[in-house]
């Protein structure tokens, strides 16, 4: 094999690179082979364990014998390989977990027989880590790659040492985090001039001027209410109840609208919409309904508290805390979107989670939406002008949910407050992070490392005064 290194940095592949035919002439120019990236068959893992050993040990000797280390066993280990269409094998590389419960993951021994299949084999990694939970994508790039993967969207972090040799730590910003939390971004541009700017902007709720009344409003996307009627409707009053419990209020009651095909198709709704008033002691006082139209189901929510807690409330140097329902599972038709802990709770089980907030009075609650755990804390630093930094590994989350779903999900039964910590039985509560000055989310590794989640507010709407 060729000079690999410059294989990879150059601008275009070269004349005798690996795995091309012998030289015809000087400055020949071959064609490129066709090739595909896929998961390695035995047989194809032995043809890239030959190549790594031809390059690292070899040609470059960066190794002594072999190549191979523990990564090579693990179980969790992808190797991608590159082959042309007759089936030899041109170049591979490996992905695999640092920490796989984290989502923290790793590109290894690229090898490859020019510039381009290098090029194909990096991407195809960086797709593989997005689809394989990853929210920490690294690499060990030696120096005169460096130029090649950040042509390919990677980004340099610092000079490492790897056995022996000079080596850049090198990240894929992966953007999942971000693109969860993108949902709220055209409410600053949409609600400008329209909402007051006073302490409650931001909130899902707000108290009505002149009284202890709590207010909110929620709507289903049409989609869920068309397709699973009863369950949009349990959904309904769980949201309106969530976002009433984060802003301290005991539930009064619910007033809903809904829309549907048929008398069939409203009567199913309104059975999820019926459990849910029963689960969160969420009364429906009236409603409208309207039969024959496309489906559609609001519900708004009225309660009462002297001490209602704003998501504004924050201040850089609060701890931030998580209390989540970690039971369930995902809702069938759901999954990696909707966690399901509620539906499985008793009526006395859910009562002390929705007093969770009234009972701490934290400085800020949120309870976590659709923008998922990140989003919904980047929201509440949005709203009291601060960023935060969350420890990933403080982070309460089921044990048989990815990471990287859990925190782009719908959780269910779950709020994230600064300052006091809101607990009730059945729930975790931990400690997962601090509000800065800084603004944005990052997140903390067990290795000190910080990756970027949020490079800006999630709303634009800015801090609530």
């Amino acid at each position: 094999m060729s000079d690999l290194l410059e294989l990879l940095a150059g601008p275009a592949p070269r004349v005798g690179a690996a795995g091309s035919s012998p030289r015809r002439s000087r400055g020949a120019v071959r064609s490129p082979r066709r090739s595909v990236v896929v998961e390695a068959s035995t047989a194809q893992r032995d043809a890239y364990r030959a190549l790594r050993r031809r390059a690292f040990v070899e040609q470059q000797g960066l190794f002594a014998g072999h190549d191979e280390d523990a990564a090579d066993l693990d179980p969790l280990t992808i190797v991608l390989v590159a082959v042309d269409l007759g089936g030899t094998v041109l170049g591979g590389v490996r992905l695999h977990p640092e920490d796989a419960r984290l989502g923290w993951w790793r590109g290894s021994r690229l090898v490859a027989a020019d510039g381009r299949i290098g090029a194909q084999l990096v991407q195809a990694a960086c797709a593989r880590a997005a689809t394989a939970g990853a929210l920490r994508f690294d690499a060990h790039v030696q120096p005169r790659l460096t130029t090649f993967f950040g042509r390919l969207g990677w980004e340099r972090v610092r000079p490492i040492e790897v056995a022996g040799a000079a080596h850049v730590l090198m990240r894929f910003p992966l953007t999942r985090l971000a693109d969860t939390a993108a949902v709220k971004a055209p409410l600053g541009e949409l609600l400008h001039g329209l909402l007051p700017r006073d302490r409650w902007l931001g909130d899902d709720g707000v108290p009505v001027p002149g009284t202890d009344v709590v207010a909110c409003v929620d709507a289903i996307v049409p989609a869920m209410v068309e397709r699973d009627p009863e369950w949009a409707g349990w959904c309904g009053m769980l949201v309106t109840a969530h976002d009433l419990s984060a802003m301290g209020a005991e539930p009064t009651g619910a007033l809903d609208t809904v829309g549907g095909r048929d008398a069939a198709h409203v009567e199913a709704v309104l059975r999820g919409v019926k459990a849910g008033a029963e689960a969160f002691s969420l009364p429906v006082l009236g409603g409208h309904t309207h039969l024959g139209v496309p489906a559609a189901l609001s519900v708004t929510g009225l309660g009462r508290t002297e001490h209602p807690v704003a998501a504004s409330g924050g201040r850089a140097g609060d701890p931030l805390h998580l209390c989540a329902d970690l039971s369930g599972g995902w809702r069938p038709g759901y999954t990696g979107r909707q966690w399901d802990s509620t539906s499985r709770r008793t009526r006395e089980e859910l009562a002390p989670m929705l007093a969770a907030v009234r009972a701490a009075r934290p400085n800020a609650a949120k309870d976590v939406s659709m923008a998922g755990i990140v989003g919904t804390i980047g929201m509440l630093a949005e709203a009291s002008g601060t960023g935060a930094t969350l420890d990933v590994a403080a982070i309460p989350a089921p044990t048989s949910a990815e990471l990287a779903d859990w925190l782009t999900c719908f959780p269910g039964f779950a709020v994230v407050a600064a300052g006091q910590a809101p607990t009730a039985p059945e729930t975790v509560t931990a400690r997962c992070g601090t509000l800065t000055a800084e603004p944005g989310v990052r997140l903390r590794w067990p290795d000190g490392e910080l990756t970027t989640a949020l490079t800006s507010a999630p709303t634009g709407l800015g801090p609530a005064c």
